[in-house]
């Protein structure tokens, strides 16, 4: 890997980022403890390793600025990176220490902020940064800002472009969503803030477009009536996240859990609002299962952003060949490809690969789907 101009780079981790979405909590601002009651399992720091570790490569080339223990210092000596401490957080951290974190931070100047988290995460550094160029490694529940690169591979690549000289910044937005509306099944961001991040097409995340029209609606009708046709095999099928699948449940009058996981079986709800565990053990109980996923807004994510329940564990117990992916032809024809990130780069290099999409009634389309992991091999 080239190496570039000594850079300083201010990196900050929230260790809790994320563990609410396997668990069906849709965010984890303020339920760490429910979350953890849960069974959830930290993440975010194993995330931000995969990102690290490539940049170690240039270790003599980069000084990192970060606050001590699990929020940065724990997680760069892990990978052999030495840090200059500039701030000691609380235990637990948070928000609070985000913030105090990055104002630190910008007392050394450095030439990006590297993050790990969510879009709670980025609003709280985007409050700070200023014009300092931000890069979020996406490891939340709900990242819906400009600023996460679509793996943390990406974000290595990303920062090693821009550190080099490569690489231009642009202007994108920082939004977040209400997490009490988002769980009880509305989706209403807010614009937060404008920040500066590296940038190239395919690498970073488009911020999350929500799709409403007629033409629009009809599609989702058309996908919902064919569906019918289909689930009457006397399989579980797991739901994924979004409205067009929310179709598909409300067409057999059943009222799907929007933002969250629904299992039908026989035009019956048997499992609302489902966690990682909760679809582990009905699996366990059924004989045949399938996953009906949709693309999450301009993303394309299918796996990995918004349906974190449907996991590589249960993807297996599933199986490659009982995933069913829908969408309307609109958002179809906006996504270049359709991404997986499940954390199990075998299951989504299983997964990738020319795929059928339905789009409407007894009609399909063929998309090229990868994994997030490979993206940065791909485009070189």
């Amino acid at each position: 890997m080239p190496s570039f101009p000594r850079s300083r780079i201010g990196f900050l981790l929230n260790p809790v980022a994320g563990m609410g979405g396997a668990v069906g909590l849709k965010g984890t601002d303020g339920l760490v403890q429910e979350a953890l009651a849960r069974g959830a399992r930290p993440e975010a720091a194993e995330r931000a390793k995969i990102c690290l570790k490539l940049l170690a490569e240039d270790a003599d080339e980069l000084n990192f600025f970060a606050a001590s223990g699990e929020m940065g210092e724990k997680v760069l000596e892990e990978c052999g990176l030495g840090c200059e401490v500039v701030y000691k957080p609380s235990h637990p951290s948070t928000a609070d220490d985000t913030i105090a974190t990055c104002r630190a931070i910008q007392q050394k100047s450095v030439d990006l902020i590297l993050f790990c988290g969510g879009d709670g995460t980025a609003r709280d550094v985007a409050s700070i940064a200023g014009l300092t160029p931000v890069l979020g490694i996406p490891a939340g529940v709900k990242m819906h800002s400009g600023v996460f690169a679509v793996s943390p591979e990406a974000a290595a690549e990303l920062a090693i472009l821009f550190l080099k000289g490569d690489l231009q910044t642009r202007e994108t937005e920082i939004v977040d969503v209400d997490e009490e509306l988002y769980r009880q099944g509305e989706l209403q961001t807010k614009l937060f803030a404008l920040a500066r991040t590296p940038y190239k097409p395919v690498l970073v995340s488009e911020r999350k477009r929500i799709y409403s029209s007629r033409s629009e609606e009809e599609f989702k009708e058309q996908i919902a009536q064919f569906a019918s046709e289909f689930m009457v095999d006397g399989s579980a099928y797991i739901l994924g996240a979004g409205t067009t699948t929310a179709r598909i449940a409300q067409l057999q009058g059943i009222e799907k859990t929007l933002l969250g996981v629904d299992v039908i079986k026989d035009g019956r709800l048997i499992l609302r609002d489902a966690s990682e565990e909760g679809l582990l053990q009905l699996l366990g109980q059924e004989r045949s299962a399938k996953v009906i996923v949709s693309p999450i807004g301009a993303q394309g994510f299918l796996l990995g952003r918004g349906n974190q329940q449907i996991s590589a564990k249960v993807m297996r117990l599933v199986g490659v060949q009982n995933l069913i992916i829908v969408s309307t032809p609109h958002k179809l024809a906006e996504l270049g490809r359709l991404l997986v990130d499940t954390g199990d780069l075998d299951l989504d290099r299983a997964i990738s690969g020319s795929r059928q999409v339905v789009t409407g009634y007894r009609i399909a389309q063929r998309k090229e789907v990868m994994a997030a992991e490979d993206i940065v091999s791909a485009i070189r």
